[in-house]
């Protein structure tokens, strides 16, 4: 068997936009190499407050990733897709993050989605069985009688 070592074109990004998706990506190394219980209790506290990231967003900050880190636009899925969630992050919505296995052959597998649907992914939605998610918070009912005078 062997594995892809070729990678796709990356996109390029002006200067002035760099800064966010590395700083993402930086964050996202060290997430990486938590256990996985750990690294889901750190996201779901980072995803608190955001809105649901639509499909223009998560891809939007997945290119950004891998346009400013080769290890990124490799075979460091679990790097990429915190990296991404991160980047949608800071800007103000939470696509799913989710981690997942296949069995034949075996493979692990983590990405980012929206509406079910994996983002910037070749594979369709049940090529893997989801392990861990991250989704976003629904968006927090007003109170009765807030913003009323009282």
């Amino acid at each position: 068997m062997s594995i892809p070592v070729a990678l796709d074109e990356r996109p390029r990004l002006p200067v002035h936009q760099r800064a966010l998706p590395l700083a993402a990506v930086a964050a996202a190394r060290v997430l990486a190499g938590l256990r996985p219980v750990r690294l889901r209790a750190v996201l779901e506290w980072v995803r608190r407050g955001a809105v649901p990231a639509t499909v223009e967003q998560a891809a939007a900050a997945r290119r950004a990733v891998v346009a400013v880190s080769l290890r990124c636009a490799g075979q460091s899925c679990l790097q990429r897709s915190i990296a991404a969630a991160l980047c949608c992050r800071a800007r103000g919505c939470w696509p799913t993050w989710s981690t997942g296995v296949r069995t034949n052959p075996f493979a692990a597998h983590a990405w980012i989605e929206v509406d079910g649907q994996p983002v910037g992914e070749p594979h369709p939605a049940d090529h893997y069985r989801r392990l861990v998610t991250v989704p976003p918070l629904a968006a927090p009912r007003p109170r009765p009688g807030a913003g009323e005078p009282g």
